[in-house]
């Protein structure tokens, strides 16, 4: 069974939130705290909900600000 989560790096959001609106299971949301560039960054809201599709990935407009991370569990 595969299991994803996605992964911010702060610096590179701008905080637009296009990947917060694109999330169908809500798993992102814009935080409150400032990154480098003094700006609020999308955050993670909800590890276990996401399902890999990916469309925060798409819609992001800066290379390399989120990535989605898939790891392969063992079946118990």
């Amino acid at each position: 069974m595969k299991r994803y989560f996605p992964k911010i790096r702060p610096d590179e959001c701008k905080g637009c939130s296009r990947c917060v609106i694109a999330c169908p299971k809500s798993v992102l949301v814009l935080g409150k705290n400032l990154n480098i560039q003094g700006l609020p960054h999308v955050v993670v809201a909800d590890e276990q909900a996401c399902i890999g599709c990916s469309l925060c990935f798409y819609t992001c407009p800066e290379p390399g600000a989120i990535s989605i991370i898939e790891e392969d569990t063992k079946d118990e």
